[in-house]
């Protein structure tokens, strides 16, 4: 069986869900891991005129293996530019010019709000988390955001224990009145059950496709909000062998993808 024939795994489909919300010409902030796989996709299959960044300053990076951080040196070679951070949050995000921003989160709220620092109180929390990096400013000025996370009480929450990153905050109206742009908020949510888009009129997620082998009730169960479904809820479409073929010979030869496997997204 070569490497194509293989089944796929839960990490290629959700990569491949996030490629397919990025257009051709689309200018992407893009951290590590799945952000950086699900960017590079899209700019194989069908959005070639793609631009990628990342926060560090390094634009339009041709990786031959999966980045470890955004100052991987494998970024380097081949980048049509290696700027620095004022260049791409400045620049590029503070003047409007970011199209989207693709961020993961340590939980996440039904209106798009992530936490990634503390888990309970803030000033006696169960758990500290590494804090907002550049995520608080790509979830507030990105035209639009996508969101990667595990699907499960602990990382879903009603309401996040923390603000880290700005989603629709608490509904409606909320982004304008704290000054964000208008045009800009989370546009779909993906985890390892399904994707969830945002209601333009509630701002919360609610479900659009579930994964192969996930059902509806069990998404339902595993949601800590009144879940909402689409009327066109369907489900999500496999990896396709050119998909695979890009992620396996061309992104990541050296199956780095399966490592979140062990992490849970499954």
């Amino acid at each position: 069986m070569n490497e194509i024939s293989k089944p796929y795994i839960k990490p290629e489909l959700m990569a491949c869900c996030g490629a397919r919300l990025i257009s051709d010409k689309d200018v992407v902030i893009v951290g590590t891991g799945f952000p950086a796989m699900s960017a590079n996709i899209a700019k194989h299959m069908h959005a070639p005129n793609a631009l990628m960044m990342q926060e560090s300053g390094v634009i339009d990076a041709q990786p031959k293996r999966p980045a470890l951080s955004v100052g991987d040196p494998c970024l380097n070679p081949g980048a049509a530019m290696i700027g620095g951070l004022v260049d791409i949050m400045g620049m590029f995000l503070q003047a409007g010019h970011v199209d989207v921003g693709f961020l993961s989160g340590s939980q996440v709220d039904k209106y798009g709000n992530i936490n990634t620092t503390v888990i309970g109180d803030y000033d006696a929390p169960t758990s500290r988390l590494p804090g907002s990096g550049g995520a608080n400013p790509i979830g507030s000025l990105a035209k639009k955001t996508l969101i990667i996370a595990l699907h499960d009480k602990k990382r879903l929450a009603d309401r996040v224990d923390f603000i880290t990153t700005p989603g629709y905050i608490d509904g409606p109206g909320a982004r304008k009145k704290w000054g964000m742009p208008d045009d800009t908020g989370p546009h779909a949510l993906i985890t390892n059950k399904g994707v969830l888009k945002f209601d333009t009129l509630t701002k919360q997620a609610y479900l659009v496709c579930y994964h192969p082998g996930n059902t509806i009730e069990e998404i339902r169960d595993h949601t800590p909000w009144e879940l909402k479904i689409s009327d066109t809820v369907h489900e999500t479409l496999p990896p396709t062998p050119e998909e695979l073929r890009v992620i396996r010979e061309i992104l990541d030869p050296f199956g780095m993808i399966s490592i979140y496997e062990k992490k849970g997204y499954v």
